[in-house]
């Protein structure tokens, strides 16, 4: 099975440090969790195509929101100026990382705010990007030939992806990379303590999603596979069906069905896993 690289693709939900974001066909957006900084006031939110939440293993979150005129919207902590993403314009996706939000250009180029003490905002050289992701501390560029860049936090190895060929997909998590093979296989790079690069065994692999310390699969059939830590719960995907994509925050993993509706399990103490009776945008990733 070869799957082809997605340009631009856009996330309707999206799991953070402690809180949820999903995103509904009306263009509205949904919050549930943690709000102590206000990262889920988005009830006001109006046009939305897709959304990111900013993920931490030490705390603080925001959200941010890509509306279909290509301007982005956030709102949340934003003590390194991580929200101040109103003047971007042609915006194609957007990501979010620890205190930082990444978006890409519809014409492949980059742009990032925020903290930027390891060079992880450092993407405005790159160029033919059709992807992008967001790890704590290190950002990642997936090039239309199927080779992957990064900048950032590089202590454990993950930014050496200059071997990776045929990828169409990125997750960054907390000091971790992983990439999906043209031929449903997964590779990964950085710190592997709580097994979260024993990916070498996974097949039929469509879509891939990077939490801090997990990594999370989606495999054709819409059942979903992960590995890494599991203190919270956040691994016990498997009874997971019929699941059309998926999120990984810090310590909890969320999925889309194909109805709509979304299925959540791992840390819930700020209550990011009560999505019950949510309602969100249906993407195939066929």
């Amino acid at each position: 099975m070869a799957l082809e690289i997605k340009r631009w693709p856009k996330k309707t939900i999206a799991a953070g440090y402690r809180h949820t974001v999903g995103l509904q066909s009306t263009g509205r957006v949904l919050a549930v969790g943690d709000n102590k900084y206000g990262q889920c006031d988005v009830s006001d939110w109006r046009d939305i195509v897709a959304v990111a939440a900013g993920n931490a293993h030490t705390g603080s979150s925001h959200t941010v929101g890509l509306q279909s005129d290509g301007k982005a919207l956030a709102i949340g902590w934003n003590k390194y100026n991580q929200c101040e993403v109103n003047d971007w314009r042609d915006i194609a996706t957007i990501t979010a990382g620890w205190r930082r939000t990444v978006g890409l250009k519809a014409d492949g180029t980059a742009v990032a705010v925020g903290r930027n003490n390891e060079c992880q905002c450092n993407v405005s050289s790159w160029r033919d990007i059709v992807s992008i992701s967001a790890g704590d501390w290190h950002t990642l560029g997936l090039q239309s030939d199927g080779t992957v860049v990064a900048t950032g936090n590089n202590r454990y190895g993950q930014c050496k992806m200059n071997d990776w060929r045929d990828i169409v997909e990125t997750g960054a998590g907390y000091l971790h990379s992983v990439g999906l093979e043209s031929d449903g296989t997964v590779v990964a790079a950085g710190l592997n303590k709580d097994g979260q690069c024993d990916v070498e065994s996974w097949r039929g692999i469509v879509e891939i999603a990077a939490g801090s310390n997990h990594t999370v699969g989606l495999q054709a059939d819409g059942s979903v596979v992960a590995t890494g830590r599991n203190t919270e719960g956040q691994c016990e995907v498997g009874g997971w069906s019929d699941i059309i994509t998926l999120a990984a925050g810090c310590a909890h993993t969320i999925g889309l069905r194909a109805d709509g509706t979304i299925v959540a399990t791992g840390r819930n103490e700020e209550g990011q896993c009560e999505v019950n009776g949510w309602n969100c945008i249906q993407l195939s990733n066929r």
